[in-house]
């Protein structure tokens, strides 16, 4: 049987986010979304989670382009003045990899955003992170002793097939080429342990070599590399005008992920080819 989680990233960032994220579940196939507790929109995201109960939320690990939850501590120190983490990715990744004093800190702010979903009456079911985080060794090895000790059972593994990728767009080949190579390698070293722990994953994860271009066009190509089992395709629905989506990711074509995750012509390929909409818990989602 093929099944699919549809997810949507960055709930709270924004209200535009968060109106594009909504919309999706209500009126589209959208099954799940992650959530930024440090978010400018944490507290409505909250709130809309509670008014509609069937969406599934899980933790959009945020450690890079985004505020902690935590005030700063210390040198060297996890995030500026205004608890602000830094904005290129690679630098973090280095920073967190080679400077062993931020990894007590790096620990203590990626409790603190699970307690205080916890603590907003979020049940989280799954981890995964902003510009995938969550997949860097080290927070990947802080995450491997928090799962277990706050119940949660599931993990975005991130990882994408090329070649089917490929086979539907074939923008950006060279940066594609190093994005699979490198998460393929990561999700190697966490395959094992995850078994281990008993984490669950799904077979693959569609998003991460499109990211913030998951068009109708290219979705309705890339159903058809739906393969058995589950998986997850990821998406940053969004509604403008909104001042965070423009700030964080204007590039991103958030308007036409929406009318993706809303498309009557999506829906009927992914019916016709026999895909069943189920989240992170196993709950089945009936087409719209």
């Amino acid at each position: 049987m093929k099944e699919l989680i549809v997810n949507a990233d960055d709930f709270g960032l924004s209200s535009g986010a968060n109106r594009g994220i909504v919309r999706a579940w209500r009126e589209g196939i959208l099954t799940s979304a992650s959530l930024m507790v440090g978010g400018a929109a944490f507290e409505e995201a909250v709130c809309l989670a509670g008014e509609n109960p069937g969406l599934q939320v899980g933790l959009h690990l945020t450690l890079v382009q985004g505020r902690a939850v935590l005030e700063r501590q210390g040198f060297p120190a996890l995030v500026d003045g205004n608890r602000d983490f830094g904005n290129d990715p690679v630098l973090a990744g280095m920073r967190y990899f080679f400077l062993k004093p931020l990894r007590k800190r790096l620990y203590a702010e990626i409790e603190a955003q699970i307690e205080k979903c916890l603590a907003a009456g979020i049940v989280l079911s799954h981890v995964d992170g902003h510009l995938n985080i969550h997949m860097h060794p080290v927070v990947f090895d802080v995450l491997c002793e928090l799962m277990p000790k706050y119940g949660i059972t599931t993990f975005r593994l991130s990882r994408e097939n090329l070649s089917a990728n490929l086979a539907a767009d074939r923008r950006r080949v060279l940066g594609k080429c190093a994005d699979a190579f490198i998460f393929a390698s990561l999700a190697k070293r966490c395959r094992s342990r995850l078994d281990r722990l008993g984490i669950g994953y799904t077979a693959e994860v569609k998003g991460l070599l499109n990211s913030g271009r998951m068009t109708e066009e290219y979705l309705l190509q890339a159903l058809d590399s739906v393969g058995e089992g589950v998986t997850e395709i990821y998406f940053h629905p969004g509604c403008r005008p909104c001042a965070e989506l423009d700030r964080w990711m204007p590039d991103y074509r958030h308007d036409e992920e929406l009318a993706a995750l809303t498309s009557a012509r999506v829906a009927g390929k992914m019916a016709g080819l026999g895909i069943r909409l189920r989240n992170y818990r196993g709950e089945v989602k009936k087409y719209v």
